[in-house]
């Protein structure tokens, strides 16, 4: 039964998307404008296949109009859409008649400008940030002329997005910042909302900057609150926000925001699929989920999306530490990302390589000078911390270790505060406050049971119990374990000897084949790893 264009209308006017666009869907004699609004109402709910009709349509009734610089503006809309859903032929097709049509015509208008949108963001991903910061201004000179604050919007992203790439991070990331209060000032269309605030948080991730990208969050949610049917959230933003609940400790929502992304993504695959399948991947790991882990990660593999880390740490949780080294170390011959050093420094660590680990950690450190957010230093403190204990040194794994300890704090990040811990609990240990060390296990212990981090807590429990069987694996005698206690306890070499009346000479070579062994050079490394190896008794 047909319904009154002035019903939608309404409804559109009260930002009642679900109710707006079916009224629009049922209603008669429809405008170019009332097209648009519909073709706006039906993106919004994820409406995709509505939405793509109602922008067609739009133009369509604009042509009809006399209205060919509406025409192209809904043509260049309609392309857009159908980009960001990967469907890159038919988006080329609409945006090509977008600019025949504009010739035509002859002069500028606000088409002209979001026509400048595809290749603007053409020369980012071919690499020609220069370019892209020029075209950025041109696109923002027509937006003034134009009065056109959507137009506007997309050129201060982009040129946002350029400084960024030409390495002016602050530059860049203030741009970002103005984009976000044209968003959250309501100055712009939600569709246009919504785009932008996903391009900004593309960003602050790929910079690590998650307070940012958490602030901004907040916001937009806030925006949501007031339009309950609003689909804010798809595509490749959808697996950021999954991240960002991870890393907030929030991971029952952030499992079901990624297997959301997941469906979104995969009908048709879009070019985030596989990224959405790795970031699955690393939640099934961290809760112990390791056959489910590794289903996602071949299928992150299968969409183009390396699965290293995430399947270094996963065979290291199985066990398989020898596997665990092999797949690092050839991810390092290719990739130098952040991620992939901090894993490189758990793995080479836990197979004695603490040279190896020292490398990753060193390069981590140069990675992270310079950034303006906090993650990658406390990322970079961390791992010098790990390295150092493994080194023999404690004392200077200490500092770095409470440095990345208050980050995480101040960032509201329980895992990583929870991982910081147990190697703050190993540092105190090497050192002798058995007191101390057991306050930090006892705190990781904690974070890790209310997370469900189950790998981590079963880890955790070997450091604070005897007898581990990774003892096999380090293919220490049953003397040399005996020695490795009692020196992990704090006894000199005579103190030992009268302990297990052998002579002080035999506990000298007994002690050089456990440094040999193990792959350390001190008695406080060796402390160390004798928590890792599980035989220090709570």
């Amino acid at each position: 039964m047909p319904v009154s264009i002035e019903l939608a209308r309404c409804a559109f006017a009260r930002r009642e998307w679900a109710a707006a666009c079916d009224a629009f869907e049922m209603a008669g004699g429809l405008t170019a404008a009332d097209h648009e609004q519909h073709a706006v109402a039906a993106y919004l709910i994820g409406a995709d296949a509505a939405c793509e009709r109602a922008w067609e349509a739009a133009h369509r009734a604009a042509l009809e109009s006399g209205e060919p610089t509406e025409a192209a503006r809904h043509a260049f809309w309609l392309g857009l859409c159908l980009m960001l859903r990967g469907q890159m032929a038919q988006a080329g097709g609409w945006l090509a008649r977008a600019q025949s049509i504009i010739g035509e015509a002859g002069r500028e208008c606000a088409a002209s400008g979001y026509l400048l949108i595809p290749e603007l963001l053409g020369a980012l991903g071919g690499g020609d940030a220069a370019g892209a910061r020029d075209l950025a201004v041109r696109v923002m000179e027509i937006a003034r002329r134009c009065g056109d604050a959507d137009l506007r919007a997309f050129a201060v992203l982009g040129l946002g997005q350029a400084l960024i790439a030409l390495g002016d991070t602050a530059g860049g990331t203030a741009r970002l910042d103005e984009v976000m209060v044209s968003v959250t000032a309501d100055e712009v269309r939600p569709v246009t909302s919504g785009i932008v605030y996903c391009a900004v948080i593309l960003e602050c991730m790929a910079l690590l900057d998650l307070p940012r990208a958490a602030e901004w969050t907040g916001a937009l949610s806030d925006w949501c609150e007031a339009q309950p049917d609003l689909v804010p959230f798809r595509g490749q933003c959808l697996v950021h926000r999954s991240q960002l609940q991870m890393f907030a400790g929030q991971w029952p929502d952030a499992i079901t925001t990624a297997e959301a992304a997941c469906r979104r993504l995969a009908d048709p695959p879009h070019p985030a699929l596989g990224l959405a399948y790795y970031h699955e991947g690393e939640l099934h790991r961290l809760v112990g989920a390791f056959e489910e882990a590794e289903a996602s990660y071949r299928l992150a593999s299968r969409y183009g999306q390396d699965p290293v880390p995430g399947l270094a740490l996963l065979e290291l949780a199985r066990g398989d530490t020898t596997a665990a080294v092999t797949t690092v170390r050839r991810a390092l011959q290719e990739s130098h990302s952040p991620a992939l050093h901090a894993a490189a420094v758990d793995v080479l660590r836990a197979a004695g390589d603490v040279s190896g680990a020292r490398r990753a950690a060193d390069e981590l450190t140069t990675l992270a000078s310079g950034a303006l957010s906090p993650v990658l230093p406390a990322m970079a403190s961390q791992a010098t911390g790990a390295v150092l204990i493994a080194e023999g040194d404690p004392v200077g794994g200490l500092p770095e270790l409470r440095k990345a300890a208050r980050t995480w704090q101040s960032l509201h990040m329980p895992y990583e505060m929870a991982r910081t811990a147990v190697l703050l609990g190993l540092a105190l240990a090497a050192m002798g406050d058995r007191a101390a060390a057991e306050l930090e296990f006892d705190n990781a212990r904690a974070v890790f049971t209310e997370l469900g981090a189950r790998p981590d807590l079963v880890r955790l429990d070997g450091l604070t119990a005897p007898g581990d069987a990774s003892l096999d694996d380090a293919g220490l005698s049953e003397r040399e374990r005996e020695v490795l206690t009692q020196l992990a306890s704090g006894k000199t070499n005579r103190e030992i000897a009268a302990v297990l009346h052998i002579s002080p000479h035999t506990v000298g070579r007994h002690v050089e084949n456990v440094f040999t062994k193990l792959g350390v050079t001190s008695r406080a490394a060796a402390t160390a790893r004798a928590y890792e190896l599980g035989i220090v008794a709570r």
